[in-house]
């Protein structure tokens, strides 16, 4: 390489680290030497939760932090893979995800929920959300409702999918998958506002709405009207 493109690329790495800091695990109290680093809290952080894909904690100002523990082969978070169901039915199960999904996913979380920020990602490869903190909503609560102008519930005769509530949403003009918006992955912010704190999602593949002219039509008009009905409307003159 010549002194141009390595100046170029220390640039590039410069700028990446200055979107996702490096960080260690110490700076959050934790060990890196032992075999369970999460096991106990540490002086700065208590453990509140978490699940298959990541590790809760808050702080004292009362921020939640998730650590996301990459599986073996480097999998990390979870996403949907799409398969023809039953007839023109696109049936969309939960499968191991990958960092740049982890991303998006973040992203539609700040989009549509909670504020999220990326704190860091570790040497070992734990990358770390920054989060506000909200109160859990009561067990059971039907949270179907839940923001309907902007994640529109899908309905069941064009997709299934193996994770509650899947809905429409749309990212930079891209329709998404996003399920998985139970009540324990919903809270209470400060000022009364449900909020999304988790979710499972992927983009909706071009290739399987082409063939789905129903599917792909009702997307296009709930684009516009949230309350789109599955068929579009009639004129009676054309009748």
């Amino acid at each position: 390489m010549t002194g141009g493109e390595w100046a170029a690329l220390g640039q590039a790495i410069r700028g990446f680290r200055a979107t996702l800091p490096l960080v260690r695990l110490e700076d959050f109290g934790f060990s890196a030497e032992v075999d369970d680093p999460f096991e106990a809290n540490t002086a700065r952080l208590s453990r509140i939760g978490g699940g298959v894909e990541a590790l809760a904690f808050v702080d004292a100002p009362r921020s939640v932090y998730k650590f996301f523990l990459f599986r073996e082969g480097g999998d990390v978070g979870a996403t949907f893979a799409f398969a023809r169901g039953e007839g023109d039915l696109v049936q969309a199960t939960a499968v191991p995800g990958s960092y740049r999904m982890l991303f998006e996913k973040l992203r539609l979380i700040h989009e549509f929920g909670i504020p999220t920020e990326i704190a860091g990602i570790t040497p070992e490869g734990i990358l770390i959300a920054k989060q506000t903190f909200g109160r859990m909503l009561p067990e059971k609560t039907d949270v179907s409702g839940l923001d309907p102008e902007r994640l529109i519930p899908i309905p069941s005769r064009f997709l299934r999918a193996d994770r509650d509530h899947p809905r429409l949403a749309f990212l930079d003009g891209v329709p998404w998958l996003v399920a998985d918006t139970h009540d324990r992955n919903i809270v209470i912010d400060e000022t009364g506002a449900w909020r999304v704190i988790d979710l499972v999602a992927a983009p909706l593949p071009p290739e399987w709405l082409g063939p789905r002219r129903l599917f792909a039509d009702w997307i296009e008009r709930a684009r516009h009207d949230p309350r789109a009905e599955v068929l579009a409307a009639v004129n009676d003159d054309e009748l």
